[in-house]
């Protein structure tokens, strides 16, 4: 048995917040092996039965309140799926009350209150990892490594958009994508992606510089970054709350080109060699899918479950492939960036 009691019964998880995000989460944790919802809160006693419900193990309990279900006995890990900038609050409810924690991303909105989480994990000695299913994804790890081993050829460009129309009218002032106060942004919820993508892909960035149009509310509506990493490559990266992007990550090699749809989560990838040097058998001009480096579970959301679960069931405090050092540079550099395009957040 680990330090965690979880090696002989299933990861007993709590959802802190019933949203959307949430709602996706669940899903995918109800593919999970050796894992179970059984509890969730809400601010609202109808909303966390009715998730329950709907998404819960056999007799999953509904708490009316965050309080109540950070203190339920049989919660191991906790699911924070609040508004970023309540993230700092909740988790230190749940590191308070001896849980674990699997944070959605961005893990706060100021890298200041990311640090401040960090180090509440590690004085209560509990497991943290921002929920960035990127990290985790089998297709974008096979990419990774594919690179790594030379087996597309040297990368020189990435090229990644994220985007989607977000309908003002039909929202209130404090919207958790209109309110300054919630973090509201499209570097915050979309460019978070391609920027970690990037780091996942190329290791840390060298140089970024951005661009955006600012809201007179002051929140970027669109962004767009510029970048260099090691190796010499360059990135243009774009997030976008006002247009439909096509959603591609695209990186340029010497041998040929690697694109993946739905970048964040890919549907697909493929690589396509346009001149010789790589595998033996592969025509050019013809693209090869990329496989992932294991089974995709749901749409993406129970990999990085999983991988809680394997980080737990082995002792750790946090995860190899979403460690806090790589959390808190992404964070560092979004601070950055949105500073450069004069967005700040109270």
């Amino acid at each position: 048995m680990t330090h965690d009691g979880t090696a002989d019964r299933p990861v007993r998880w709590g959802v802190l917040a019933t949203g959307k995000i949430a709602r996706k989460f669940a899903a995918d944790l109800a593919l999970v092996p050796d894992a179970e919802l059984v509890a969730v809160g809400s601010r609202s006693a109808g909303s966390a039965e009715s998730f329950a419900a709907e998404h819960g193990a056999p007799g999953c309990r509904a708490h009316a309140s965050y309080e109540a279900l950070v203190a339920d006995p049989d919660v191991d890990v906790v699911y924070v799926a609040s508004p970023h900038a309540l993230h700092l609050e909740h988790a230190r409810l749940a590191f308070e009350a001896g849980k674990h924690v699997l944070c959605e991303k961005p893990l706060a909105v100021t890298a200041a209150d990311a640090e401040a989480i960090v180090a509440l994990a590690r004085r209560h000695d509990r497991f943290l990892m921002e929920a960035m299913w990127t990290a985790c994804h089998p297709v974008v790890r096979a990419v990774a490594a594919g690179l790594r081993e030379g087996r597309f050829g040297t990368p020189r460009q990435w090229h990644a958009e994220l985007g989607f129309v977000v309908d003002t009218d039909a929202l209130a002032p404090d919207d958790r994508l209109l309110d300054p106060a919630l973090g509201a942004g499209a570097m915050l919820d979309m460019g978070i992606y391609p920027l970690t993508t990037a780091h996942l892909l190329f290791g840390e960035a060298e140089v970024l510089t951005a661009a955006a149009a600012v809201s007179a509310s002051g929140i970027d509506l669109d962004i767009a970054v510029a970048g260099r990493y090691p190796g010499g490559v360059v990135a243009t990266m774009s997030a976008s709350m006002t247009s439909w992007s096509s959603r591609t990550g695209t990186i340029a090699t010497d041998r040929g080109r690697i694109d993946l749809a739905d970048f964040h989560h890919p549907t697909r990838a493929t690589f396509t060699p346009l001149a010789e040097g790589g595998d033996e058998g592969t025509e050019l001009g013809v693209a090869v899918p990329i496989e992932g480096t294991e089974a995709l579970i749901g749409v993406g959301y129970g990999n990085e479950a999983a991988e809680v679960g394997r980080c737990l069931r082995a002792g750790l405090r946090e995860s190899p492939l979403v460690p806090h050092a790589q959390t808190l540079t992404l964070m560092r550099q979004m601070e950055d960036l949105l500073a450069q395009v004069g967005v700040t957040y109270p």
